[in-house]
């Protein structure tokens, strides 16, 4: 690398690279600083999953025509670069001889591209991991030369070093609060639900010692509550070190609902190859619409339809107990519903929830995936 220009555009990206921050910012940051110390004008990275599907996770300067619809050319279809990475035949910088995204765009709409009809692509990756592609193109080329490539294949290679930290970053991350959790768990068991376990002996001998029906009777409603106390606090262990969903999502959540003495009814339909982020999603969300039944259906029975699509699932539940006004979400909002709804926005997912007194609730998500 002999231009001084391209020693000083790779080191403030490094700098760049090495700032705490979520992968989104700095990619678009590091995409920003590269195209504006260069002559490269436009720019967009792919992420792209062991399955095939490529998601556009940060672009600069992209044209009018590549912006319509939310980037709709740029996340629809396949495209060669795109292809060849999936086949594993694209090992370097190279020149796309035409793009297909901008072709589509030009011809289905009248939007500018800005004089943009070529691009270059290279692939990031970080030894054999590989993570997706950086495109970038410029007004009126057609190609980019060896020198241009070979600073294209350096700033791909501080992207994808710092992916992988980021990465490695996160699973340590996740490994902490898995500990933790687990943690939290045990102590739970350990104190504070053998406590109430005791509590309800407790309960249970002095109702049978006395024969006064005003004393027998308090006894026996303190027992109750410690026995609903102790149902809440092993569900609560559950949640926290649940088995996990290996077994598959019916079983986990049967298994949960054992646990809180409710009777499931679950039917899944198409195939269940679900990334874990969305299969995660769909176990909590179904573990506080099962709790808020209950606590509040008065009914021991739910019910639970999963069905997968090509691009999106569908998650039913519905029981039919006691009901209520949905409209008392907004004064009053419930703490297990709030907490589903963030999950499906995470996820640009859907929610809608029926309820009505006597007619019992319906929640529906829509996850795309």
């Amino acid at each position: 690398m002999n231009n001084p220009s391209h020693v000083v555009i790779l080191k403030e990206i490094a700098e760049l690279l090495n700032e705490e921050t979520e992968l989104e910012s700095m990619l678009e940051g590091a995409l920003k600083k590269f195209l504006d110390g260069t002559d490269f004008h436009a720019g967009w990275v792919f992420f792209i999953e062991e399955d095939g599907r490529h998601s556009l996770i940060a672009h600069h300067h992209l044209p009018d025509a590549l912006l319509e619809k939310d980037c709709y050319f740029m996340k629809a279809g396949g495209c060669w670069c795109v292809n060849r990475f999936k086949r594993g035949s694209l090992k370097k910088a190279s020149n796309i001889i035409e793009c297909k995204r901008i072709v589509e765009a030009v011809d289905r709409k009248r939007e500018s591209t800005d004089g943009i009809t070529h691009h270059a692509t290279v692939p990031l990756q970080s030894g054999n991991e590989r993570f997706g592609l950086l495109n970038v193109a410029t007004p009126g080329r057609r190609e980019f030369g060896h020198e241009e490539l070979a600073l294209l294949e350096s700033v791909a290679f501080q992207i994808g070093s710092a992916i992988k930290r980021i990465q490695l970053t996160k699973k340590e991350q996740e490994v902490a609060l898995m500990q933790e959790r687990n943690r939290l768990a045990r102590d739970l068991h350990d104190s504070v639900n053998q406590l109430l376990f005791s509590m309800t002996l407790t309960a249970r001998g002095g109702a049978e010692m006395t024969d006064q029906q005003e004393v027998k009777e308090t006894f026996h409603g303190l027992q109750s509550l410690a026995q609903e106390a102790l149902t809440e606090m092993r569900a609560l262990i559950w949640q926290l070190r649940p088995k996990g969903v290996e077994g598959g999502i019916s079983e986990a959540v049967k298994g949960f609902g054992e646990i809180l003495g409710l009777t499931v009814e679950i039917k899944v339909s198409g195939v269940l190859n679900l990334p874990a982020r969305i299969e995660e999603a769909i176990f909590r969300i179904t573990q506080e619409a099962m709790t808020n039944c209950k606590r509040h259906a008065a009914t021991d029975e739910i019910f639970i339809w999963i069905e997968a699509f090509e691009d999106r699932i569908s998650l039913i539940i519905r029981d039919f107990g006691q009901g209520f006004y949905t409209d008392h979400l907004e004064r009053l909002p419930s703490i297990g519903i709030s907490s589903m709804k963030e999950r499906t926005r995470i996820l640009n997912g859907t929610f809608h929830i029926q309820s009505a007194p006597g007619e019992g609730t319906q929640i529906q998500i829509i996850l795309p995936y």
